[in-house]
């Protein structure tokens, strides 16, 4: 699944640009992305530069010769497909998912219906346009709900709904930041998020991670920014609970086309130990805090071999990977 990093000749990745920043509501987490790819690639000797599309155009990365794109970005105009779609017409390799999944990915109800027709389990959902939809949605899903935009990452505008009452507010909170809402059945239990990594029959899952968060409350802060959220790894889940996850992790990030990279998050229900996907990541976090490095990790994978299998996988859509020289 992947490589060792001596077989890697980090002067065939050629000029590097690592994307990071950006325009949307995830650009403080994306500089701290950003910067600790720029410094892990350049501890492995990588010609690597730092590159904000809020900055720059991107047709400079053409003008400045750069070979490769590490995508460290995220949210809208990193995560959804339209920076893929630039990188394609100036026909420069770039990691993660392709122009398509990536747009899936980031729709977190188009993600779901194409999860729902292959079988794969997803909590209920309902989409609305107004408070008074939310009001019908929470009738008809029951409570607790969760109230988050369509499109949008990091638990921005997210809101657990307990009360008839709190509808109108979840609902113009969430629709600050997308017009496009959700309202999605809450699952009671563990929390757990999968990495994978590899393309098509060779993508594989990493450990699964279990999270515990202050008051059971997974959030932007305390995604980013706290130190009292716990994460087990190795998850301490049975072990066939452990594989089962990966499995349908694997199956869902197939489903939707993905390749180069991502994660999945996953809740257990209590009740009866059935996993549930919520949403996949196609350009996940890689900060102090972030997950993927913490599950390669525990597969005896550093931060800067992480860094190098992810860049040395960059691609074009419809096109074999840019494998470096061995």
């Amino acid at each position: 699944m992947s490589m060792n990093m001596k077989n890697i000749d980090v002067h065939a990745l050629g000029k590097v640009a690592v994307l990071m920043g950006g325009r949307s509501s995830e650009r403080e987490v994306s500089l701290m992305s950003g910067q600790g790819v720029l410094d892990a690639l350049r501890s492995q000797g990588v010609d690597a530069h730092a590159f904000d599309p809020a900055q720059q155009s991107l047709d400079a990365l053409k003008k400045q010769g750069f070979d490769r794109c590490f995508i460290a970005l995220h949210g809208r105009f990193g995560e959804d497909g339209t920076v893929q779609g630039a990188l394609e017409l100036l026909g420069i390799p770039y990691t993660g998912s392709g122009v398509m999944a990536s747009s899936i990915a980031m729709d977190k109800v188009m993600t779901k219906r194409i999860w729902r027709f292959e079988g794969l389990p997803t909590p209920d959902w309902r989409m609305v346009g107004s408070a008074q939809e939310t009001s019908q949605a929470f009738a008809a899903l029951g409570a607790p709900m969760i109230v988050k935009p369509a499109r949008d990452g990091s638990s921005m505008g997210l809101t657990k709904v307990t009360d008839a009452g709190q509808c109108a507010q979840a609902y113009a909170l969430a629709a600050q930041y997308d017009e496009e809402v959700l309202c999605e059945q809450f699952i009671a239990g563990d929390e757990t998020t999968c990495a994978v990594l590899g393309s098509g029959s060779g993508a594989a899952a990493l450990p699964v991670i279990r999270i515990e968060a202050p008051g059971g409350n997974y959030d932007y802060q305390n995604k980013y920014f706290t130190d009292t959220t716990q994460y087990h790894c190795p998850s301490g889940l049975p072990a066939d609970e452990e594989v089962c996850i990966q499995q349908i992790v694997e199956k869902a990030f197939r489903t939707l086309g993905c390749r180069g990279w991502g994660r999945a998050d996953v809740m257990i229900r209590k009740s009866d130990r059935q996993p549930f996907l919520l949403e996949i990541n196609t350009s996940p976090g890689m900060t102090s805090h972030s997950l993927v490095p913490m599950a390669a990790r525990a597969q005896a994978m550093s931060y800067e071999q992480l860094c190098l299998t992810i860049l040395a996988a960059a691609a074009l859509d419809n096109t074999s990977p840019q494998e470096p020289a061995i």
